[in-house]
């Protein structure tokens, strides 16, 4: 998990404006990805007053200390609020910044920013860039591709293929995610993204040739940042002793935090397409997740002949 997310990095990327604080946004940090609302602090409640959170101020806030609190209560409350561990406060919808916020932000130096957003998606955007910022990662070796739309990440041994089959996926006009290394993260209850650490971006290694730069070679088409993963394509080298799953009705998972991702496990052998492969599978699985299955049909088709040889 992050250590915490600079005030900078959430100007830039929500794209905020500074009305002060510039020079303050690259040491203030913010730890948890929750947004205050400050409703009952300005009624001077402070008991369980989350003082390590970015505080919001919208309408409602805005209004009711203009018109239900004098100038000394303003500033009282707003000069408790400004904890030296509050990373910032912001103002949305472009409202007018109180005087009393101002002078309190200054005496304690906390950053005041601001947008024309609407507070309840300002609010919303803070908190799901917060949340994939600050959420626990992991990091697991192999392929994180884009095919077809679903995020699916390739493992097997070391030298097994997976960066060559990769290549070859990604002549075929899929994407590039991760090589090698991929850096997981729960994003939310249903949802696993996988990334690639920023050193290994649009970078792929082939062995005997070396390193490849994706994106320079196949053009932006052939690269993205970061995919949900959908499926888990484990290849395994083929042992005639091995089972493997000849029929498709055999679940598979591999368990990431509190998710676990269908698995289908490919046996290696020569002269086997893995790319023609890993591309059926998926399109097999995405027929799957329409409700198509393809081995219902195999036994629905069995059991109406046995139906049929039975009568006759």
């Amino acid at each position: 998990m992050a250590d915490g997310v600079s005030v900078s990095e959430l100007v830039e990327k929500i794209r905020l404006d500074v009305f002060y604080g510039d020079e303050l946004l690259e040491q203030k940090k913010v730890t948890v990805s929750d947004i205050s609302r400050p409703g009952l602090e300005l009624t001077n409640y402070f008991k369980f007053y989350p003082h390590e959170r970015i505080q919001l101020f919208g309408e409602t806030e805005i209004s009711y200390a203009k018109d239900s609190m004098t100038k000394d209560e303003r500033t009282k409350v707003y000069d408790r609020m400004a904890d030296v561990d509050t990373p910032a406060f912001v103002v949305s919808r472009g409202l007018p910044i109180p005087e009393e916020l101002i002078q309190a932000a200054k005496n304690n130096q906390v950053p005041i920013l601001t947008s024309t957003l609407p507070t309840s998606r300002l609010l919303s955007n803070m908190t799901n860039f917060l949340e994939d910022r600050l959420a626990e990662r992991d990091s697991i070796h192999g392929e994180l591709l884009e095919i077809y739309g679903l995020g699916v990440l390739i493992t097997g041994d070391s030298g097994i293929g997976k960066s060559e089959t990769a290549l070859d996926l990604i002549k075929r006009g899929h994407r590039l995610i991760a090589d090698d290394r991929v850096d997981i993260y729960q994003q939310d209850e249903q949802t696993l993204i996988g990334e690639a650490p920023r050193i290994l971006r649009h970078l792929l290694e082939i062995r005997g040739v070396g390193i490849i730069d994706v994106m320079n070679l196949f053009g932006a088409s052939a690269v993205k940042n970061h995919t949900e993963i959908s499926v888990i394509v484990h290849l395994q080298n083929w042992d005639k002793d091995a089972h493997f799953d000849r029929l498709g009705n055999g679940e598979q998972t591999r368990h990431f935090f509190e998710l676990d991702i269908p698995k289908i496990t490919i046996p290696v052998r020569v002269g086997r397409n893995l790319g023609d492969i890993i591309e059926a599978a998926t399109m097999n699985f995405r027929a799957k997740n329409m409700g198509y299955d393809a081995t219902k049909v195999f036994d629905r088709n069995l059991n109406e002949l046995i139906k049929d040889n039975s009568q006759k």
